[in-house]
């Protein structure tokens, strides 16, 4: 399943910040970023919008793994971010797990860590079943 993810994110956003799935189920997906230059501020630290995108990817995956048949898609209606630490190098791991999953919408939690397991942010997202 995290194979058939990737190759669906080829060429797109997720595929240019370097994001790679690790796991892919319908209650919980991982997914690694790590940090290099291009997606730093210029103080050399991960930008908080390559955070964001990170979290919004593997909420819109576990989303996605969750649509109801008949559905076409999903999209973010609302996404809340705590950052907490600041991170320069390494990679950053993305945990996604539902708090709500409806027939109209489903709600995710998902926790970045550093390397060391520190809290980097915290994402709230729900997203909209589109059909």
């Amino acid at each position: 399943m995290k194979d058939q993810i990737q190759a669906a994110m080829k060429g797109i956003l997720p595929d240019h910040l370097g994001i790679q799935i690790e796991e892919a189920a319908p209650t919980r997906i991982v997914a690694a970023l790590r940090v290099r230059p291009e997606v730093t501020t210029t103080g050399g630290r991960l930008h908080g919008g390559a955070i964001m995108a990170l979290a919004d990817t593997v909420g819109a995956v576990g989303a996605f793994l969750n649509l109801p048949v008949g559905a076409t898609g999903t999209t973010t209606i609302e996404s809340k971010t705590n950052f907490f630490a600041g991170v320069s190098d390494g990679i950053v791991r993305a945990t996604a797990e539902p708090v709500h999953i409806g027939k109209r919408t489903s709600c995710w939690t998902t926790r970045i860590v550093d390397e060391k397991g520190k809290l980097v942010a915290q994402v709230t997202q729900t997203q909209m079943v589109l059909s």
